[in-house]
């Protein structure tokens, strides 16, 4: 079956052993509004600087100051070694106009209403404002961070923020959230290799929509705040294009690729010092971490459940296979990417560039290029039309975002291997001693692998989870999985039906219209495509409607089960199917549109309808313009279905 065999490509990719000994021998949230707060002025928003204040800048500019000073232009590429960031401020703006906010992300940061009107605002999201004082020295400086990346499966050495430049981390008053908030298209910075530092209008609208977008489906995602237009720039990709600024925020902006750069680098000391780090201030301190799961239990109890409270010293596990805080570190980092992309799974979302400099720490959805949302369901789809080998496909990325996280776990492998040798003055100062090597290597490799068990175990529990959910249904059964989700997404794929128009449709179907054989035939063709079956799928209509009708006769029998039959329990099944199964995607043909009725007809509204739109995906209406929102909502066109774009933004 099409579902087994999309789990059973979340493989365990060996360990590069080779690489790792050599190595060794060298020495992402939703949250809640609180409506008692009413938010605050973007001046009193308490304000901070936890990570340039935890770890090394760049050895070139080692103060705000000396990058202050700086001509602007002399902050051109190069390689950055021994640091994380470089302090460098947005290249200024000319004229900047703000086309849309995100409300949602404005109540969530801890923003007041109608701040976005303030000239404060409008001059901090078009990058000439920034809170640090020249005269006194005193304030935040901003800055930009060093990384690297495997690129479709190949070392690509160090990339970084090219384009993108964090102005300071905000606390919300009320929910005590931090966020890193982030200008991305704000200039060159050491990071930008051959490129020019700014971002198209075309690629910035997509990102500001999709990133509110995922938050609206409850998938863990980076978020965007605004939206800015440069209308005195233009930049050139495979045509001339005016350039705009999102400005976007996450709790952090660490990702696997600056693990990667430091592990390139030999450099143990950094990758010590940013482990801590992460630790203690992306997440809420060692002893909030996961322990190792019980290998006496039910793989299916344990795996969205586990134990937080280990003490940070406190070592677990057999001989030879202990593991210390810096494992479970690593089991935190892999459980929270298990979780997003089951999700992404869930939903038919493909992120197009699944690169390690592109899988965050937090599990975020994060950089967004060539993503898309799957329409008609093909396993194999991938929005990027670079990606000939289909290497970030929709079926592949739980497989590739364990690739990744091998390659963290290589990166973390001389930490974790040492177990619990891990605070030896020794080994911290000198490294791992020759006799210590096999040992190391060897408990390094039995724990990420048997992390990486509790992936597979997380991802298909999570994934499972939310399957039901869409499914409307109340409690587990073993045989959902095969006569439910494995055979529904069989005949999907062989009618070429669209993937999220099918659960929000069939949210909508009462369990009195089922009743017969030729009731099922009859409701089938609701998720059918407005000219029927596509001729490509092979398959007459008759054929169609009589493999649906049967899938909705086991569908049917399995509600009752869960529900009964009461006309008033339906009608809640209903409700509750339709708060986890959007009517509104931002797709690929809808993004289009809107990227030309801003770029080439000047309309402005239309991006906050939008917006509307994916910040409530699971309304019936949104109060707009009734015929957009259902033909946005309605059949996708047939040249708008998997689409594909390119990297280029």
């Amino acid at each position: 079956m099409l579902l087994r065999a999309l789990i059973q490509r979340a493989q365990i990719p060996s360990l590069e052993l080779a690489q790792m000994a050599a190595f060794f021998s060298n020495g992402a949230l939703n949250m809640a509004s609180n409506n008692a707060f009413e938010g605050a002025s973007l001046h009193d928003l308490p304000k901070s600087k936890v990570f340039t204040s935890n770890l090394p800048p760049d050895p070139q500019f080692k103060t705000p100051a000396s990058s202050h000073k700086a001509p602007r232009n002399y902050i051109r590429p190069r390689m950055v070694k021994g640091a994380l960031y470089t302090y460098v401020r947005p290249e200024k703006t000319e004229s900047p106009e703000l086309l849309g906010i995100g409300r949602s992300a404005m109540r969530d940061i801890g923003l007041k209403e109608g701040e976005e009107r303030s000239e404060e605002f409008r001059q901090l999201v078009a990058g000439n404002k920034i809170f640090w004082d020249e005269k006194t020295e005193e304030g935040i400086y901003p800055w930009a961070q060093c990384y690297g990346g495997w690129q479709f499966g190949s070392w690509a050495g160090q990339l970084g923020d090219g384009r993108a430049i964090s102005l300071f981390e905000s606390t919300n008053p009320s929910t005590q959230t931090r966020y890193e908030i982030q200008l991305k298209g704000a200039g060159k910075t050491p990071y930008s290799r051959f490129a020019d530092g700014k971002a198209v209008l075309r690629s910035s609208i997509r990102e500001f929509i999709v990133s509110e977008a995922l938050n609206g489906l409850h998938i863990p995602t980076t978020r965007a705040l605004s939206l800015t237009l440069l209308p005195k720039e233009k930049v050139r990709r495979e045509r001339l294009e005016p350039a705009a600024i999102v400005t976007r925020f996450a709790q952090s902006w660490l990702r696997i690729g600056t693990y990667d750069i430091l592990r390139a680098r030999g450099d143990r000391k950094l990758i010590r010092q940013l482990s801590d780090y992460v630790a203690e201030h992306v997440y809420p301190g060692w002893e909030s971490l996961p322990s190792a799961v019980d290998s006496a239990q039910p793989r299916s109890k344990t795996a969205l459940n586990i134990s937080h409270s280990m003490a940070k010293d406190e070592m677990q596990g057999a001989k030879d296979a202990e593991e210390n805080r810096y494992a479970r570190l690593y089991r935190a980092i892999v459980r929270k990417n298990a979780l997003t992309v089951a999700a992404w799974q869930a939903y038919a979302f493909t992120n197009g560039v699944l690169n390690t400099d592109n899988t965050s720490i937090l599990g975020l959805s994060l950089d967004f290029g060539p993503f898309a949302f799957v329409d008609n369901f093909d396993p194999s789809y991938t929005p990027n039309h670079d990606d000939h080998m289909l290497r970030y496909s929709y079926q592949n990325q739980p497989s590739v975002i364990w690739w990744n996280l091998v390659r963290l776990g290589e990166s973390l492998g001389e930490l974790i291997g040492s177990g619990p040798k891990v605070d030896d003055e020794t080994f911290v100062k000198e490294g791992v001693a020759e006799d210590f090597a096999p040992e190391l290597i060897k408990r390094a490799e039995t724990i990420i692998q048997k992390v990486g068990k509790e992936y597979k175990a997380v991802f298909l529990a999570e994934y499972t989870r939310l399957m039901r959910l869409r499914l409307g249904l109340k409690s587990e059964r073993e045989a959902d999985f095969e006569d439910l989700f494995s055979e529904l997404l069989d005949t999907l794929e062989a009618l070429e039906l669209d993937f999220n128009h099918f659960f929000r449709r069939l949210s909508s179907i009462k369990l009195a219209d089922l009743g017969t054989e030729n009731q099922r035939k009859d409701k089938a063709g609701i998720f059918f495509h407005k000219e029927g079956i596509p001729a490509t799928a092979g398959v007459s209509e008759e054929v169609g409607r009589e493999r649906m009708a049967s899938w909705l006769l086991r569908w049917s029998e399995r509600i009752k089960q869960d529900w009964g039959t009461n006309p008033r329990a339906d009608e809640e099944r209903e409700r509750e199917m339709k708060k986890v199964n959007p009517k509104f995607i931002p797709r690929s043909w809808v993004l289009d549109e809107i990227i030309k009725r801003v770029e080439q007809r000047g309309e402005r509204e239309v991006l906050r309808r939008a917006m509307r739109m994916a910040e409530s995906p699971f309304e019936d209406e949104w109060g707009g313009d009734g015929e957009e929102e259902e033909r946005w909502c309605g059949d996708v066109p047939r040249e708008g279905r998997g689409m594909q774009c390119s990297c280029s933004s």
